[in-house]
């Protein structure tokens, strides 16, 4: 009998030899491989110098993934500092013996927080440039980034959404779930709700800065990327499924939820105040 949902039940990855080539890594190279060269092609139509663009990349790279792991064990399983110490900082567990497990269990909001930091370290000692300058352009990339790292989710089938009637054209049947998430049912595909809020974001970014004198607005594009893209974080997570220990919690809000609340209220403050940071034409492709 044919059932009125859909199955999702894809192989883990790619098969090289002794080797598997997980879904999710390949999101991650897909991610920054074509962050990479979007960004290249920002940096030429800004007439920025090409040899700011590694820094850049390494700094980025760095800042999201160590940020992301640490955001995601500060913020929903604290309990592993104690329990499993280099488990936070090495694709490695040491429980019941040493084992590699690859990298699980990365927060945005961390990764977001380490990016701020990272990006200003590369903004006052390398491109010498305005802040908000770069995050204009990376937020653009970030926002498609995001996008193949829900799709590396939803090939893993977690952050699945809560139960959903079986008859709703929305729902998936994930046979590889965790069981963390309880019973296996049909659920919303919360991984694709955000993979394609992105790469609308994206789009709509991507069309401000080529067609749009508002990249010239310095903070303006970062400001708006803020708003978008943690309101459709927060609104998806009504339909998510907790992940983790919940421990921040107010209001019937999610800790995802709460974390996104600041982020969205900093993007307002900065789009007010990038009206203060206009540049030229002349002044967009030099050195400040």
């Amino acid at each position: 009998m044919e059932t009125p949902f859909k199955i999702w039940d894809p192989s883990k990855g790619i098969q090289l030899g002794p080797i598997t080539l997980h879904f999710y890594s390949l999101m991650f190279i897909f991610a920054f491989g074509l962050g990479y060269v979007l960004m290249a092609k920002i940096f030429k139509i800004d007439n920025v110098n090409i040899k700011y663009l590694e820094p850049l990349f390494t700094w980025t790279l760095i800042g999201t993934i160590l940020g992301a792991r640490l955001g995601h064990v500060i913020f929903y399983q604290p309990e592993l500092f104690k329990e499993d110490f280099w488990s936070v900082f090495l694709p490695i567990s040491t429980k019941n013996g040493l084992k590699f497990t690859g990298f699980s269990g990365l927060a945005s909001h961390g990764a977001t927080i380490a990016l701020i930091f990272t990006t200003l370290y590369y903004s006052f000692k390398i491109i010498k440039k305005n802040p908000f300058w770069v995050y204009d352009r990376i937020g653009i990339v970030v926002a498609l980034g995001g996008a193949f790292v829900r799709m590396g989710n939803f090939f893993n089938s977690e952050i699945i959404g809560k139960p959903v009637d079986p008859s709703s054209p929305f729902a998936i049947f994930f046979p590889q779930q965790s069981s963390e998430y309880g019973v296996t049912i049909p659920r919303y595909p919360t991984q694709l709700f955000e993979a394609i809020g992105y790469v609308c974001l994206f789009v709509l970014l991507w069309i401000l800065y080529t067609r749009t004198n508002k990249k010239y607005q310095q903070g303006w594009l970062f400001g708006l990327f803020f708003i978008i893209l943690w309101a459709i974080r927060f609104f998806v997570e009504f339909l998510k499924e907790p992940q983790g220990d919940e421990f921040i919690q107010f209001g019937g809000l999610n800790t995802g939820q709460i974390l996104s609340i600041p982020f969205m209220i900093a993007g307002f403050v900065i789009m007010i105040y990038s009206k203060k940071f206009k540049i030229t034409e002349a002044e967009n492709g030099k050195p400040e």
